[in-house]
Protein backbone atom coordinates (compact mmCIF):
# COMPACT_ATOMS: atom_id res chain seq x y z
CA UNK A 1 0.00 0.00 0.00
CA UNK A 2 1.15 3.38 -1.02
CA UNK A 3 1.29 6.16 1.37
CA UNK A 4 -1.07 8.38 -0.88
CA UNK A 5 -3.07 7.00 -3.42
CA UNK A 6 -3.39 8.87 -6.84
CA UNK A 7 -5.98 10.74 -8.29
CA UNK A 8 -6.25 11.54 -12.11
CA UNK A 9 -8.67 13.71 -11.76
CA UNK A 10 -7.66 15.40 -8.30
CA UNK A 11 -4.95 15.67 -5.85
CA UNK A 12 -4.46 12.23 -3.66
CA UNK A 13 -5.79 11.98 -0.63
CA UNK A 14 -4.96 12.64 2.44
CA UNK A 15 -4.28 9.40 4.44
CA UNK A 16 -5.14 8.57 7.88
CA UNK A 17 -2.97 6.27 9.85
CA UNK A 18 -4.90 4.22 13.24
CA UNK A 19 -2.55 3.02 15.52
CA UNK A 20 -3.61 0.06 18.31
CA UNK A 21 -1.68 -1.21 20.77
CA UNK A 22 -2.22 -4.52 21.52
CA UNK A 23 -1.99 -7.16 24.45
CA UNK A 24 -3.67 -10.58 24.44
CA UNK A 25 -6.38 -8.55 23.31
CA UNK A 26 -7.86 -11.93 20.88
CA UNK A 27 -11.58 -11.35 22.08
CA UNK A 28 -11.57 -7.79 21.28
CA UNK A 29 -9.85 -7.17 18.00
CA UNK A 30 -12.33 -8.43 15.96
CA UNK A 31 -15.12 -6.33 17.59
CA UNK A 32 -13.22 -3.03 17.16
CA UNK A 33 -12.23 -4.24 13.86
CA UNK A 34 -15.93 -4.18 13.12
CA UNK A 35 -16.90 -1.29 14.50
CA UNK A 36 -14.09 0.84 13.23
CA UNK A 37 -14.78 -0.28 9.93
CA UNK A 38 -18.02 1.11 10.16
CA UNK A 39 -17.47 4.26 11.57
CA UNK A 40 -15.09 4.71 8.58
CA UNK A 41 -17.22 4.05 5.43
CA UNK A 42 -18.61 7.37 5.61
CA UNK A 43 -14.75 8.80 5.08
CA UNK A 44 -13.60 6.70 2.28
CA UNK A 45 -14.26 8.69 -0.48
CA UNK A 46 -12.41 11.08 0.65
CA UNK A 47 -9.37 9.49 2.52
CA UNK A 48 -6.85 6.61 2.90
CA UNK A 49 -6.82 4.44 5.79
CA UNK A 50 -3.84 2.67 7.36
CA UNK A 51 -4.58 -0.01 10.27
CA UNK A 52 -1.50 -0.77 12.07
CA UNK A 53 -1.53 -2.71 15.57
CA UNK A 54 1.13 -2.91 18.08
CA UNK A 55 1.81 -5.74 19.39
CA UNK A 56 3.32 -5.84 22.27
CA UNK A 57 4.51 -9.52 22.57
CA UNK A 58 1.34 -10.94 23.05
CA UNK A 59 0.82 -14.46 24.40
CA UNK A 60 -2.61 -15.45 23.05
CA UNK A 61 -3.71 -15.92 19.36
CA UNK A 62 -3.75 -11.73 18.86
CA UNK A 63 -1.28 -12.13 15.98
CA UNK A 64 -2.61 -14.75 14.46
CA UNK A 65 -5.95 -12.91 14.39
CA UNK A 66 -4.26 -9.81 12.85
CA UNK A 67 -2.92 -11.49 10.36
CA UNK A 68 -6.22 -13.08 9.19
CA UNK A 69 -7.77 -9.66 8.94
CA UNK A 70 -5.00 -8.47 6.34
CA UNK A 71 -5.50 -11.58 4.48
CA UNK A 72 -8.80 -10.12 3.36
CA UNK A 73 -7.46 -6.22 3.95
CA UNK A 74 -4.14 -5.13 3.30
CA UNK A 75 -4.40 -1.60 5.02
CA UNK A 76 -4.14 -4.00 8.21
CA UNK A 77 -0.39 -4.34 9.23
CA UNK A 78 0.85 -5.72 12.68
CA UNK A 79 3.87 -4.54 14.22
CA UNK A 80 5.66 -6.74 16.71
CA UNK A 81 8.15 -6.12 19.16
CA UNK A 82 10.97 -8.07 20.00
CA UNK A 83 9.37 -8.41 23.94
CA UNK A 84 6.60 -6.42 26.30
CA UNK A 85 7.83 -2.51 26.21
CA UNK A 86 5.39 -1.33 27.92
CA UNK A 87 2.34 1.12 26.83
CA UNK A 88 3.57 4.14 26.08
CA UNK A 89 6.11 2.01 24.17
CA UNK A 90 4.24 0.41 22.50
CA UNK A 91 2.18 3.60 20.82
CA UNK A 92 5.11 5.42 20.02
CA UNK A 93 6.45 2.54 17.77
CA UNK A 94 2.92 3.01 15.92
CA UNK A 95 3.60 6.51 15.76
CA UNK A 96 7.10 6.04 14.27
CA UNK A 97 6.50 3.88 11.57
CA UNK A 98 3.08 6.23 10.77
CA UNK A 99 2.79 7.45 6.95
CA UNK A 100 -0.21 9.40 7.53
CA UNK A 101 -0.70 13.10 6.91
CA UNK A 102 -2.84 12.56 10.47
CA UNK A 103 -2.49 9.81 13.05
CA UNK A 104 -4.87 8.10 15.49
CA UNK A 105 -3.69 6.17 18.43
CA UNK A 106 -6.73 4.19 19.95
CA UNK A 107 -7.47 0.67 22.13
CA UNK A 108 -9.10 -2.35 20.75
CA UNK A 109 -11.13 -2.56 23.88
CA UNK A 110 -13.93 -0.18 22.77
CA UNK A 111 -13.46 2.02 25.97
CA UNK A 112 -12.38 4.32 23.71
CA UNK A 113 -15.12 4.07 21.32
CA UNK A 114 -14.01 4.05 17.41
CA UNK A 115 -17.23 6.09 16.08
CA UNK A 116 -15.64 9.45 17.51
CA UNK A 117 -13.01 8.96 15.29
CA UNK A 118 -15.04 10.58 12.45
CA UNK A 119 -14.96 13.70 14.85
CA UNK A 120 -11.18 13.71 15.47
CA UNK A 121 -10.82 14.12 12.14
CA UNK A 122 -13.19 16.56 11.31
CA UNK A 123 -11.71 18.93 13.68
CA UNK A 124 -8.36 18.45 12.42
CA UNK A 125 -9.83 19.42 9.38
CA UNK A 126 -10.61 22.54 11.07
CA UNK A 127 -6.79 22.96 11.75
CA UNK A 128 -6.16 21.35 15.12
CA UNK A 129 -2.60 19.64 15.12
CA UNK A 130 -3.58 17.35 18.22
CA UNK A 131 -7.86 16.50 18.53
CA UNK A 132 -8.08 14.17 21.95
CA UNK A 133 -10.30 12.86 23.86
CA UNK A 134 -11.49 14.46 27.28
CA UNK A 135 -12.13 11.78 29.71
CA UNK A 136 -14.49 14.09 32.27
CA UNK A 137 -16.46 10.62 32.96
CA UNK A 138 -15.46 7.01 33.57
CA UNK A 139 -17.28 3.90 34.90
CA UNK A 140 -15.15 2.70 37.59
CA UNK A 141 -14.78 2.66 41.36
CA UNK A 142 -14.74 6.34 42.46
CA UNK A 143 -11.68 6.52 44.55
CA UNK A 144 -9.59 5.23 41.61
CA UNK A 145 -11.64 8.07 39.75
CA UNK A 146 -10.89 10.36 42.23
CA UNK A 147 -7.37 9.32 42.05
CA UNK A 148 -7.09 10.41 39.04
CA UNK A 149 -8.87 13.51 38.80
CA UNK A 150 -6.14 14.07 41.73
CA UNK A 151 -2.99 13.24 40.16
CA UNK A 152 -3.78 14.97 36.90
CA UNK A 153 -4.30 18.56 38.63
CA UNK A 154 -0.86 17.69 40.64
CA UNK A 155 0.83 16.72 37.62
CA UNK A 156 0.27 19.79 35.73
CA UNK A 157 0.39 22.22 39.60
CA UNK A 158 4.13 20.91 39.42
CA UNK A 159 5.12 20.78 35.83
CA UNK A 160 7.53 22.49 34.44
CA UNK A 161 5.44 22.43 30.81
CA UNK A 162 1.82 22.40 29.97
CA UNK A 163 0.03 19.40 30.85
CA UNK A 164 -3.56 18.85 29.46
CA UNK A 165 -5.57 18.07 32.36
CA UNK A 166 -7.73 14.76 31.37
CA UNK A 167 -6.27 14.27 27.95
CA UNK A 168 -6.62 10.47 26.47
CA UNK A 169 -4.01 8.84 24.79
CA UNK A 170 -6.94 8.11 22.54
CA UNK A 171 -5.95 11.24 20.34
CA UNK A 172 -5.67 12.42 16.82
CA UNK A 173 -1.97 14.26 15.63
CA UNK A 174 -1.18 16.28 12.94
CA UNK A 175 2.16 14.84 11.42
CA UNK A 176 4.58 17.87 12.77
CA UNK A 177 2.72 17.09 16.40
CA UNK A 178 3.80 13.76 15.81
CA UNK A 179 7.84 14.14 14.51
CA UNK A 180 8.10 16.88 17.37
CA UNK A 181 6.55 14.57 19.60
CA UNK A 182 8.54 11.59 18.43
CA UNK A 183 11.88 13.94 18.69
CA UNK A 184 12.36 13.50 22.78
CA UNK A 185 15.33 11.34 23.41
CA UNK A 186 13.64 10.39 26.81
CA UNK A 187 13.69 6.31 27.55
CA UNK A 188 10.53 6.62 29.35
CA UNK A 189 7.95 8.01 26.91
CA UNK A 190 5.15 10.11 28.38
CA UNK A 191 3.31 10.87 25.49
CA UNK A 192 0.94 13.16 27.00
CA UNK A 193 3.55 15.46 28.51
CA UNK A 194 5.00 15.87 25.29
CA UNK A 195 1.70 16.73 23.45
CA UNK A 196 1.89 19.70 26.25
CA UNK A 197 5.28 20.34 25.57
CA UNK A 198 5.21 20.55 22.18
CA UNK A 199 2.17 22.67 22.36
CA UNK A 200 0.32 23.93 18.58
CA UNK A 201 -3.42 24.37 18.34
CA UNK A 202 -5.44 21.77 20.01
CA UNK A 203 -9.29 21.09 20.87
CA UNK A 204 -10.57 18.73 23.10
CA UNK A 205 -13.67 16.38 22.55
CA UNK A 206 -15.15 15.54 26.16
CA UNK A 207 -17.08 11.58 26.18
CA UNK A 208 -17.96 9.21 28.65
CA UNK A 209 -15.46 6.30 28.95
CA UNK A 210 -17.69 2.58 27.75
CA UNK A 211 -16.86 -0.48 29.72
CA UNK A 212 -14.44 -3.15 28.11
CA UNK A 213 -15.97 -5.80 25.28
CA UNK A 214 -13.88 -8.09 26.01
CA UNK A 215 -11.52 -9.87 28.45
CA UNK A 216 -10.15 -7.99 31.31
CA UNK A 217 -7.79 -4.24 31.72
CA UNK A 218 -4.13 -5.10 32.06
CA UNK A 219 -4.49 -2.26 33.89
CA UNK A 220 -3.61 -2.89 37.63
CA UNK A 221 -3.13 -0.31 40.50
CA UNK A 222 0.70 -1.37 40.39
CA UNK A 223 1.07 -0.46 36.60
CA UNK A 224 -1.24 2.98 37.70
CA UNK A 225 1.30 3.82 40.30
CA UNK A 226 4.38 3.24 38.01
CA UNK A 227 2.71 5.57 34.99
CA UNK A 228 2.04 8.55 37.86
CA UNK A 229 5.88 8.32 39.61
CA UNK A 230 7.14 8.60 35.67
CA UNK A 231 4.51 10.77 34.12
CA UNK A 232 5.63 13.20 37.64
CA UNK A 233 9.61 12.66 36.42
CA UNK A 234 9.17 12.90 33.28
CA UNK A 235 7.53 16.73 33.51
CA UNK A 236 8.61 17.95 36.65
CA UNK A 237 12.24 18.40 38.36
CA UNK A 238 9.54 20.06 41.05
CA UNK A 239 11.12 17.16 43.81
CA UNK A 240 14.51 18.23 43.14
CA UNK A 241 13.21 21.93 43.20
CA UNK A 242 11.25 21.57 46.45
CA UNK A 243 14.42 20.86 48.54
CA UNK A 244 15.49 24.64 48.41
CA UNK A 245 11.97 25.30 49.20
CA UNK A 246 12.08 23.57 52.22
CA UNK A 247 15.57 24.78 53.41
CA UNK A 248 14.32 28.16 53.54
CA UNK A 249 11.75 27.56 56.28
CA UNK A 250 13.78 24.32 57.90
CA UNK A 251 16.83 27.32 59.11
CA UNK A 252 14.70 29.29 61.45
CA UNK A 253 13.18 26.26 62.95
CA UNK A 254 16.85 24.07 63.50
CA UNK A 255 17.92 27.41 65.57
CA UNK A 256 15.00 27.66 67.61
CA UNK A 257 14.91 24.10 67.94
CA UNK A 258 18.80 24.84 68.83
CA UNK A 259 18.68 27.43 71.21
CA UNK A 260 15.56 25.77 72.95
CA UNK A 261 17.76 22.54 74.62
CA UNK A 262 20.66 24.85 74.96
CA UNK A 263 19.15 27.55 76.92
CA UNK A 264 16.13 25.69 78.75
CA UNK A 265 17.39 21.84 78.73
CA UNK A 266 14.64 20.21 76.80
CA UNK A 267 16.24 17.04 75.29
CA UNK A 268 12.79 16.81 72.87
CA UNK A 269 13.99 19.67 71.08
CA UNK A 270 17.16 18.44 70.12
CA UNK A 271 15.90 14.96 69.63
CA UNK A 272 13.22 16.78 67.01
CA UNK A 273 15.78 18.71 65.49
CA UNK A 274 17.76 15.55 64.08
CA UNK A 275 14.86 14.12 63.32
CA UNK A 276 13.61 16.64 61.24
CA UNK A 277 16.91 17.42 59.44
CA UNK A 278 17.91 13.80 59.02
CA UNK A 279 14.09 13.34 57.58
CA UNK A 280 14.87 16.39 55.39
CA UNK A 281 18.31 14.64 54.40
CA UNK A 282 16.68 11.33 53.08
CA UNK A 283 13.87 13.40 51.46
CA UNK A 284 16.36 15.25 49.46
CA UNK A 285 18.66 12.32 48.92
CA UNK A 286 15.90 10.05 47.59
CA UNK A 287 15.32 12.64 44.95
CA UNK A 288 18.39 12.66 43.84
CA UNK A 289 18.87 9.04 43.91
CA UNK A 290 15.48 8.88 41.79
CA UNK A 291 16.62 11.53 38.95
CA UNK A 292 20.06 10.30 38.76
CA UNK A 293 18.78 6.72 38.32
CA UNK A 294 16.31 8.58 35.33
CA UNK A 295 19.42 10.61 34.03
CA UNK A 296 21.68 7.16 34.29
CA UNK A 297 19.30 5.39 31.89
CA UNK A 298 18.86 8.27 29.00
CA UNK A 299 22.40 8.87 29.17
CA UNK A 300 22.41 4.95 27.91
CA UNK A 301 19.93 5.65 25.73
CA UNK A 302 18.95 1.94 25.10
CA UNK A 303 15.75 1.84 23.01
CA UNK A 304 11.96 2.44 23.76
CA UNK A 305 11.01 -0.03 21.93
CA UNK A 306 12.81 -3.05 19.48
CA UNK A 307 10.91 -4.17 16.65
CA UNK A 308 10.81 -8.22 15.68
CA UNK A 309 10.11 -7.42 11.19
CA UNK A 310 10.34 -11.77 11.59
CA UNK A 311 6.86 -11.58 13.48
CA UNK A 312 6.09 -8.58 11.78
CA UNK A 313 3.74 -7.57 8.57
CA UNK A 314 4.09 -3.96 7.82
CA UNK A 315 3.58 -2.50 3.93
CA UNK A 316 5.95 -1.04 1.73
CA UNK A 317 7.13 3.26 1.34
CA UNK A 318 8.17 3.61 4.85
CA UNK A 319 11.44 3.63 6.50
CA UNK A 320 11.80 -0.15 8.97
CA UNK A 321 12.82 1.20 12.32
CA UNK A 322 14.41 -1.55 14.45
CA UNK A 323 14.03 0.98 17.39
CA UNK A 324 13.28 4.01 17.86
CA UNK A 325 16.28 6.17 16.26
CA UNK A 326 18.10 3.08 14.46
CA UNK A 327 16.63 1.72 10.64
CA UNK A 328 17.32 -1.25 9.92
CA UNK A 329 20.23 -0.67 7.15
CA UNK A 330 22.09 1.38 9.73
CA UNK A 331 22.44 -2.38 10.94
Amino acid sequence: MQDKISNPTGPARKLISICCPVYNEQGSIPIFYGRLQAALAPLRTRYDFELIFTNNRSTDRTREIILGLRESDPSVQILTLSRNFGYQASIMSGLKHSLGDATVAIDVDCEDPPEMIPALIGHWEEGFDLVYGDRKHRTEFYPVHLGRLLFYRLNRLLADSEIILDMADFALLSTRLRRLMLANRSTYPFLRTEAGYVGFSRKGIVYKRQTRVQGKSHYNFAAMAQFAIGGILSSSTFPLRVAAYLFIPLVPITAILFLVDLVFGYPAAFRALVTLNLSFASFCLTCLCIYLARDYKNGFSRPVFIVDWQLSAMNGGRTRWITNNVKEEDL
